[in-house]
């Protein structure tokens, strides 16, 4: 009996299902289509990285990233200035000034976090890190993260929206399709979120994640000390609840991390006091892949979240809708994302309400 409504469902669905599922099979065709483009272009970057000196491509190791946390703390705790979205004049392309700084990059001594997930002890006694040119005078770089068995061919539309509205930094991170865990998934994006503070000498950017990308990077921020690193997490479609869809592959482990009741939603589930990310969640009411559908939403005390309503929009829409194209850009942009009224860019796209339930049409 409890399996009729659905059974209903199927037998007569409803026209906005039938348009969102005859656009999720468009998208799908597009992205089998793209996949082979996002293989290339990790391929040309392993090249360009093969041609820049060992101190660019080197990650930092443990000390050098506790050393480095340290001075980031007391550089926030003297100065105070480094929260919200920085605008300003455009910079170069990041992969022209990747090149052109790599040297001064890996000097400069720029912050970043010991990856424990315990608080860092404050000093004042550091001096603080040098500012490279890019930062306080263009947005903070933005990191993209696709979902499970997919590839950065997925954001080909929303880098291009994000470039042509003043983003110059923008990087996408392929991970293995044969990831099995969660966990090692985060550690390996605070890997390349300091390789990309070290090149840009930023201290903090952003990060938009979509589906399973978006639950590893919260792992990252919430779990591993990745709120040092991140002003502003955008995630699209993410079960942060988890997702009982997840209960029909139960063989794949990394799905088996998707179910409700697993030890990483539990994880997530703890207290996290002072986290410094800013969380922006979009999620929808035609989500076939969130079962239920609000588990796309941030419930949490410890969190500073904004919880966005999509409508009529199905999972692998979200990188390619223009709505929500513009609603990541108006989070980027705003000094608090949390907070619709503060934003730096008014008269954005999409449409907000003055509360932590946001809508857009």
């Amino acid at each position: 009996m409890k399996a009729l409504p659905f059974l209903c469902c199927l037998i007569r669905p409803s026209a906005a299902m039938l348009r969102v599922t005859v656009w999720e099979l468009a998208v799908l065709a597009g992205h089998l289509l793209l996949y082979p483009t996002g293989v290339s272009q990790e391929q040309a970057e392993a090249v360009r990285d093969a041609g820049r000196p060992p101190s660019a491509r080197t990650k930092p190791g443990p000390k050098a990233a506790t050393a480095t946390a340290t001075t980031a703390t007391a550089s926030t705790t003297r100065a105070g200035t480094h929260k919200g979205a920085h605008a300003g004049a455009s910079a170069p392309r990041p992969d022209a000034w990747s090149r052109a700084t790599a040297d001064a990059g890996a000097s400069a001594g720029t912050a970043g976090t010991a990856g424990t997930g315990r608080p860092v002890a404050e000093t004042d006694s550091l001096p603080a890190p040098a500012m490279l040119p890019t930062e306080g005078r263009s947005h903070p770089p933005v990191l993209l993260l696709h979902g499970f068995i997919d590839n950065r061919s997925v954001f080909v539309l929303l880098r291009r929206s994000l470039r042509r509205h003043g983003w110059c930094h923008l990087e996408a991170l392929n991970y293995s399709p044969l990831t099995c865990d969660i966990r090692k998934a985060a550690e390996l994006l605070g890997r390349h979120v300091e390789d990309v503070c070290e090149r840009t000498g930023h201290r903090r950017i952003d990060l938009v994640g979509h589906s399973l990308g978006g639950l590893i990077a919260r792992y990252y921020v919430q779990r591993l000390g990745g709120d040092a690193r991140i002003r502003t997490l955008v995630t699209l479609g993410t079960p942060h609840g988890g997702t009982r869809l997840a209960a029909l592959l139960p063989a794949h482990p990394l799905v088996r991390q998707m179910r409700p009741d697993s030890d990483v939603i539990k994880e997530l589930a703890r207290p996290a006091p002072n986290c410094r990310t800013s969380f922006v969640c979009f999620w929808s009411d035609l989500d076939q892949m969130m079962v239920p559908t609000e588990t796309a939403q941030i419930n949490h005390a410890d969190l500073r979240t904004r919880n966005i309503h999509v409508s009529g929009v199905g999972h692998l829409a979200f990188p390619v809708n223009g709505t929500v194209a513009a609603g990541i850009r108006e989070a980027l942009a705003s000094t608090d994302p949390t907070n619709p009224a503060q934003s730096e860019n008014p008269g954005g796209a999409a449409d907000e309400v003055a509360s932590d339930q946001a809508s857009v049409a």
